[in-house]
């Protein structure tokens, strides 16, 4: 085999490949968000939420006491009915 041959050879697979592109402008490339006025909401809204107490005490302090008391007293009924209304509200559904 010819060298001259290889090199000759190798001359035209390299003329048949395309020319690189150069960029015209080399620019950052940089990502852009946009919240909408809802989603805004949405985030002032779980902010608050997550500001504000989990408990409130103004209606859980005299349940607490009258635990820690022993004259916590619970009726049957009004807890049946209670329960019996937010059955109809699942089953409604």
């Amino acid at each position: 085999m010819r060298i001259e041959a290889y090199t000759q050879v190798q001359k035209l697979y390299n003329a048949k490949k395309p020319a690189k592109v150069q960029d015209k402008a080399k620019t950052a490339a940089s990502d852009k968000i946009q919240i909408s006025s809802i989603g805004k909401d949405i985030q002032t809204a779980k902010s608050a939420i997550a500001a504000a107490d989990d408990i409130r005490e103004e209606l859980t302090a005299p349940i607490k006491a009258a635990i820690a008391n022993g004259t916590y007293q619970v009726s049957g009924e009004s807890f049946a009915e209670k329960l019996m209304q937010k059955y109809e509200e699942i089953e409604s559904l």
